[in-house]
């Protein structure tokens, strides 16, 4: 379930960058730290149960930055 909401997330941000890029920005940063806040709480727990708790949302935080600058620089390419 938490898969399909980050896939969803990842979909409505790579779109929103691609109609508005400049106000992709702020829906973006609130997911990622949205997800920060989960991989430091993650974070917590001792030893490598730590590590493999956090690396989900430090993972899903890359794919949603990467779904943003991909729908902007598709944006950039547009030939008008």
């Amino acid at each position: 379930m938490v898969v399909a909401g980050v896939i969803a997330v990842c979909v409505v941000l790579a779109v929103l960058a691609f109609l508005v890029p400049r106000l992709s920005r702020h829906p973006e940063r609130g997911t990622q730290r949205t997800l920060g806040l989960g991989a430091r709480a993650g974070h917590k727990a001792p030893g490598p149960l730590g590590r493999w708790l956090s690396k989900p949302f430090h993972s899903s935080s890359r794919a949603v930055s990467r779904s943003g600058s991909a729908g902007r620089r598709a944006r950039r390419r547009l030939p008008f």
